[in-house]
């Protein structure tokens, strides 16, 4: 019983804090570009880092698409970073498969580990999306084992609503 308090305290304690101001962030693009979160100050962004192979992160990021032709025209900006190994040759594939018009690009585990403030121990289960207010304030963040995705769409859309008005 003991061991199992010490694990439930220590997985508290790993939890990122919410709200807080999003840390930079600058990923590439497969031509090369660069994308600097702070170009999106005055948007409502959700970022999602996810592993290109993954079927989680798959729907996710047609539920992004789906929810950014609704919304982008309201300041919503979905952001895709892959951060699987040769993601820099997979993101093409993703991005044109999924038929995506948002930014995706790639990025190394550290920085989304860093970014997410996910202890480079536990697991990262994916995806892992972070949804950011026009001032630049992270005002929630969800990992793919969260109850979020149970409705990930519906639970988007509100938290997207939300933050849009």
């Amino acid at each position: 019983m003991r061991l199992l308090i010490a694990g439930f305290t220590a997985l508290l304690m790993s939890a990122a804090d919410v709200p807080r101001p999003a840390p930079d962030l600058s990923y590439k693009l497969p031509d090369g570009r660069q994308i600097n979160l702070g170009d999106y100050r005055g948007k409502v962004v959700a970022i999602e880092f996810l592993i290109t192979t993954c079927p989680h992160c798959q729907r996710c990021s047609q539920i992004m698409q789906k929810l950014y032709g609704e919304m982008g025209a309201r300041g919503f900006q979905p952001l895709g970073v892959a951060i699987n190994e040769m993601a820099h040759m997979l993101v093409p594939d993703y991005v044109r498969d999924l038929k995506l018009t948002f930014p995706v690009g790639f990025s190394d585990r550290g920085t989304a580990t860093g970014f997410l403030q996910h202890p480079e121990h536990l697991i990262l289960s994916m995806p892992q999306v972070v949804f950011i207010d026009r001032k630049g304030v992270i005002r929630a963040q969800v990992g793919g084992a969260d109850k979020f995705f149970l409705d990930e769409e519906k639970n988007m859309r509100a938290q997207l609503e939300s933050l849009l008005k």
